[in-house]
């Protein structure tokens, strides 16, 4: 399968919140992950990411969903793009308050970087997370 397509896998499975097994495959063995926000700063492997965003998806924000609104491949680079809105209501356990039943739709860019056997080697993911906490109430 091609490294576009591992990328797309990838996405998509994770944002579904399909889990991490339903994501490995499209991984390579130590894939890192990075943010600059803080409620993921302890976040550093692109396995953690998957697990936090199950987290969120079965307990805190149940019934989440995204939309992708764009993507891209650069062949030069060897990178993936995807530009998509996260929607969730906090109506479960978890976060930092007892649950607010307030929803985000939060933008946000994954940035996927393959390797030559086509997995993601590095991700990135540029987020705003304090103005996804505050629609939530968190902050």
């Amino acid at each position: 399968m091609s490294a576009s397509k591992n990328a797309e896998n990838f996405f998509h499975n994770c944002e579904s919140i399909k889990g991490w097994e339903a994501c490995k495959e499209y991984v390579a063995d130590g894939a890192t992950f990075s943010c600059q926000e803080a409620a993921l700063a302890e976040v550093s492997t692109v396995k953690d990411y998957v697990d936090w965003m199950t987290g969120i998806g079965s307990t805190t924000a149940p019934g989440c969903s995204y939309d992708l609104h764009a993507s891209a491949y650069d062949e030069d680079n060897n990178t993936a793009l995807f530009f998509a809105t996260f929607n969730g209501t906090h109506t479960g356990e978890g976060g930092p308050v007892p649950p607010t039943n307030k929803t985000t739709h939060s933008e946000y860019v994954y940035a996927l970087q393959m390797n030559a056997e086509g997995k993601v080697a590095k991700m990135t993911k540029i987020w705003n997370g304090g103005w996804a906490m505050g629609e939530l109430g968190w902050m």
